[in-house]
């Protein structure tokens, strides 16, 4: 796969996908390349860039809505974003130095095609909740658009929808209209040191449930707090519930000190503010805080559980497959990190096991770092059967009949 194909603007992005048609050309299609090890490793004759379509298009900040082209840096909009007081509501993680790359190096259309959302998630929904609109290319060759730059657009069927979490393999992303919101006035984040998992799932559970209005709950035992950045999480000694309060100054003030109040009798608390609460946040929703690949974390899986089970059934996973679990989404995400197995040669990355697991509690779970050889025979994706397999590869023909876009990406064979 040397060769790489470049186009400056959308026509030439229809181009190379038409001229990959008609010459019967897989493509492995990417922005920066941040995502590279997410999905099943591609077989393709060449590579195709959107790096070249980028930058804001449109940013109306009083209307909450702005435009940019697929490979635009998400370094970029979160800064014009920041000076209009302004943020991404799904809080998309960076994924780069979970693959040892620098971070800030994803893109918009990285963060859409792959859905990613962060530690707000349950609170404010995922990425897809957010597009307004797309402008994409098939793998038949053809420019369509749907959606729009207001809320209300609804002429039509929903594709942007549709793409969002398809990972490139349905069509290629040349500009996406998304939502924007206020950033909070004030953000705090209370730490309460030394609970169990038990323990800790109550306490988030309450927190969710209760008047304090938190904006994201997280749970890390004492290996993953230690490899945190900032001084109180990483020098507790022990695990570290987390529980975020934002909105304005006094609301938040208030919160904090009914909360710590509530809390006072399951053990010591402590408070992050603003930027530091936001490194937290960051280091919670992106995985970093399992070990690196080469220290014991060469796969790392992410699990999306039914937060009343997510800590019992992170906690099966773990007494099964050794290694280390974290937690986010008020117990609803699972970070996972097998120990490493006795036999390289035949590792699965606890696959089976892990799955099975996974379905009695209600979830489903993806392989987001693993070596190459592992990701061609895992399944890193949940994997479909009966009508839902068939409507997959339905949609697959109707957007991409000769296989053109990022093939095998997401299963095998399509």
């Amino acid at each position: 796969m040397d060769r790489l194909i470049e186009p400056a603007d959308e026509d030439g992005l229809r181009t190379a996908i038409a001229d990959a048609v008609a010459d019967k050309r897989t493509l492995a299609v990417s922005g920066q390349g941040t995502k590279a090890g997410l999905g099943r490793p591609v077989e393709a004759q060449a590579r195709l860039s959107v790096a070249r379509l980028s930058g804001i298009v449109h940013y109306a900040p009083d209307e909450l809505v702005m435009e940019a082209g697929a490979a635009t840096p998400m370094a970029e909009i979160e800064a014009a974003l920041d000076e209009c007081g302004q943020q991404l509501a799904f809080e998309p993680p960076d994924l780069g130095p979970l693959y040892g790359q620098p971070p800030g190096g994803g893109t918009i259309g990285g963060v859409i095609a792959c859905n990613l959302s962060g530690s707000r998630r349950p609170f404010a929904g995922a990425a897809r909740d957010h597009v307004l609109g797309i402008r994409a290319v098939s793998g038949r060759g053809e420019v369509f658009a749907s959606g729009g730059r207001v809320v209300k657009n609804v002429t039509g069927y929903d594709m942007s929808k549709l793409l969002t979490g398809s990972y490139g393999t349905l069509a290629v992303l040349s500009l996406v209209t998304f939502k924007v919101a206020p950033r909070p006035e004030a953000t705090r984040t209370v730490l309460l040191f030394g609970e169990t998992p038990a323990d800790a799932a109550a306490t988030m559970e309450g927190a969710v449930d209760g008047p304090s209005d938190i904006s994201a709950a997280a749970y890390l035992p004492q290996k993953a707090a230690a490899r945190s950045g900032l001084d109180d999480v990483a020098r507790a000694g022990g695990p570290v519930t987390a529980l975020r309060l934002e909105g304005s100054r006094e609301g938040v003030a208030e919160r904090t000190v009914a909360l710590r109040a509530a809390l006072a009798t399951s053990g010591e608390t402590e408070e992050l503010h603003g930027r530091r609460s936001r490194v937290f946040w960051a280091e919670a929703g992106s995985g970093v805080l399992l070990p690196k690949a080469g220290e014991g974390g060469d796969m790392v899986w992410r699990l999306s559980l039914p937060p009343a089970q997510g800590i019992a059934g992170g906690g099966m996973i773990q007494q099964a497959l050794g290694g280390e679990v974290s937690f986010d989404w008020a117990g609803g995400l699972v970070w996972c990190a097998p120990a490493p197995a006795e036999n390289p040669e035949a590792v699965d990355g606890g696959a089976e096991k892990l799955r099975r697991i996974v379905i009695e509690h209600g979830g489903h779970a993806t392989l987001v770092r693993a070596p190459e050889a592992v990701r061609r025979r895992v399944p890193v994706f949940q994997p479909e059967g009966g009508a839902l397999a068939a409507l997959t590869r339905r949609v697959k023909e109707n957007f991409d009949p000769r296989g053109v876009l990022n093939p095998g990406r997401m299963f095998e064979g399509l």
